[in-house]
């Protein structure tokens, strides 16, 4: 969503207030497409004392699976964003200043990243979840699998027998 900052970027106070969906449906994340829901944003842009300032927050439903049984898994993803939107940064580097090009800023290219950074690397259907079996690929949160689970590396079968002879 694009905003037009020039109707309040002289009045001290002004405000614009904003609330929209963003379609990230599209959006593929390590071979899913984890957004089938639309993401809310809302928030506003301030004029306060000649700086704006951005505050916007964006809502999720992040749907993935497991990373260690592949069970579905849906989180709730929540993201905060405060800016100070900038024509001249003046080689500062903070992360908290947008340095706008132009009248008008794309609300999408500022919201969405900070969404994007709340995502974790891995999700978990429940923090005990004991995934699956290396060798037949059972869930082992079902009950423990028949196939014994102990498979020795090919590359340590010779230390294995000179173990089997000890016994």
């Amino acid at each position: 969503m694009e905003l037009d900052l020039k109707r309040i970027a002289v009045t001290d106070g002004a405000v614009i207030p904003f609330s929209y969906d963003a379609d990230l449906t599209q959006e593929e994340m390590n071979g899913e497409y984890p957004f089938r829901t639309p993401v809310h944003i809302e928030g506003k842009v301030q004029n306060h004392l000649g700086v704006l300032k951005l505050h916007a927050t964006a809502n999720a439903l992040y749907e993935t699976r497991c990373a260690r049984c592949l069970a579905p898994v849906k989180k709730d993803l929540h993201a905060v964003c405060d800016m100070v939107l900038s024509e001249d940064a003046r080689g500062d580097d903070r992360d908290d200043i947008y340095l706008l090009e132009g009248d008008s800023i794309e609300l999408d290219d500022i919201v969405i990243p900070a969404l994007l950074l709340e995502i974790d690397f891995a999700y978990y259907c429940k923090p005990d979840c004991k995934g699956l079996c290396p060798q037949c690929g059972k869930d082992l949160n079902e009950g423990p699998c028949g196939c014994g689970g102990r498979e020795i590396d090919s590359r340590l079968a010779v230390l294995q027998k000179l173990l089997d002879k000890e016994d």
